[in-house]
């Protein structure tokens, strides 16, 4: 009941209700991605010096918005893993990871496939149905290293093998982009933000499989 000569008092609508909920969900949610989440899925599987380590092409994105540096150990010699990295490609021998998504469903390839053995700096890798778009070869050392960029200079992704000398070896993945938050390649820039690990972890974990099984069959 309302006191005579005073405006009864006013209650939140629902719906102002709901949108102070959603934004404090929101505002919990990415507290908790960039606190806990981003750093792990960042570096996963990497150690702190892999992580602060140069690797080639780290000087062509100046100032990355995504650095992102995941690795894994394989019981295979760089020279079991290299040519793995070689052919990997749309309408090549895949990504190794999952085909439905980005091979066209196509399944990734189980062999070594000399027709894709030999790259120069500018090949394309191909991320298209057609072949034409995807990253470019910067350059590369055979069995050490590969680089690939997107010929401006906004993305590159680096793959580095670290020998162990006890039949072992690293590989080290560091993807680096910029983004360009008013232009539509931010779409792109936000799916590799939050889906690029789960891609990348079954791509790693693809080559070390076929790695560690051609470095049985190469000691057989």
């Amino acid at each position: 009941m309302s006191v005579p000569g005073t405006s009864p008092e006013k209650k939140p609508s629902s719906s102002a209700a709901r949108a102070t909920v959603i934004l404090g969900l929101s505002a919990l949610l990415a507290g908790c991605y960039v606190r806990w989440i981003r750093p792990w899925q960042l570096t996963w599987g990497a150690t702190d010096a892999e992580v602060a380590a140069a690797m080639p092409g780290d000087e062509v994105v100046g100032r990355p918005s995504f650095t992102a540096t995941r690795a894994l150990s394989i019981a295979a010699p760089p020279e079991c893993i290299y040519p793995w990295l070689v052919q990997m490609g749309v309408g090549r021998a895949g990504w190794y990871s999952y085909d439905v998504l980005d091979n066209l469903a196509r399944p990734s390839a189980t062999e070594i496939l000399p027709e894709h053995q030999q790259i120069e700096v500018g090949d394309v890798v191909p991320m298209s149905p057609d072949g034409k778009q995807g990253m470019r070869v910067l350059d590369f050392r055979k069995d050490a290293w590969l680089l690939w960029w997107d010929g401006v200079g906004e993305s590159t992704w680096a793959w580095s093998i670290e020998d162990g000398e006890d039949g072992t070896s690293r590989l080290i993945s560091r993807v680096r982009m910029h983004y360009r938050w008013l232009s539509p390649s931010i779409l792109f820039g936000l799916l590799v933000e939050f889906f690029d690990l789960a891609m990348m972890r079954r791509a790693m974990l693809g080559i070390k499989q076929r790695a560690e099984a051609l470095a049985t069959r190469t000691r057989a």
